[in-house]
């Protein structure tokens, strides 16, 4: 077999079909590796850019780098509407079907708790970011006749400027118990960086939720409800998403084939 072997996600059998539109990367449809009642959803992708050296170059590439992450996650978000995916990382190969099934073998019993863990579960990203002065404009300043104005109008601008971010804090805290408490578990990510994000307002929530399918419509209900009714903070809902979140799963290539994380 030429090429490399790109693994996508570890799954249980299933029955239902893909979607026919769906190719992975490098154009390959996806396919089906099976060991001891687990299937490794697979690609074949070449040496050219996924052995480690030119993996390394590609990505320095964020146009490389994002048609990739696109075919990838295509390929995650089909199953997902089939089974309960657990993702690896992004450009993760191995030599051969081999090694797939070395990984499998090695990870067999731990793959199998995961995805009984999360089987029929989907999950569910929360964002909250304030907009701030964008949406709450400060009256101009009157002109201060001394310094002493100066500083008293400068410590009124400060402590408005406060109390903005710990009422957005405090939304935050309790959006985010409410939403708990109809989720199965909940992860807080890292604020998102602005600058990398492309997103306006500072993010004040980052948040994944796991949760039943059974039970996402009551969810995403509970998360409509809220947006807009606090002044200056805009509520994002993504998702349903495979269960990244909580996979807790990351497997190793080989020594001759590149992994890199998401």
């Amino acid at each position: 077999m030429s090429g490399l072997r790109y693994v996508y996600a570890i799954c249980r059998p299933f029955d239902a079909a893909l979607q026919a539109q769906v190719t992975g990367v490098d154009g390959a449809p996806p396919g089906q590796l099976a060991h001891h009642g687990l299937i490794a959803v697979v690609g074949t992708v070449p040496e050219r850019d996924f052995a480690e050296e030119p993996l390394r170059r590609h990505l320095e590439d964020l146009d490389w780098l994002s048609a990739t992450a696109r075919a990838h996650q295509s390929v995650i978000d089909a199953l997902t509407a089939v089974t309960t995916p657990l993702p690896l990382r992004l450009a993760t190969v191995f030599r051969d079907d081999a090694g797939v099934r070395a990984m499998m073998e090695a990870r067999e019993d731990s793959l199998g708790r995961t995805l009984d863990r999360l089987d029929g579960r989907v999950e569910w990203g929360v964002k909250i970011y304030s907009d701030g002065e964008a949406a709450r404009p400060a009256p101009e300043p009157e002109k201060a006749a001394t310094g002493r104005d100066y500083l008293r109008q400068r410590r009124q601008r400060n402590r408005a400027h406060e109390e903005m971010w710990e009422s957005a804090e405090k939304f935050a805290r309790r959006l985010h118990d409410t939403l708990c408490a109809r989720a199965e578990d909940a992860r807080l990510h890292a604020p998102q960086n602005s600058a990398l994000s492309k997103e306006s307002g500072r993010n004040v929530l980052n948040a994944a939720y796991l949760v039943p399918r059974s039970e996402s419509e009551a969810f995403v209900e509970l998360v409509e409800r809220v947006k807009g009714e606090e002044s200056g903070l805009r509520v994002e809902l993504t998702g349903p998403w495979a269960a990244y979140s909580f996979a807790g799963l990351e497997a190793e290539g080989d020594d001759t084939a590149g992994e890199v994380g998401p």
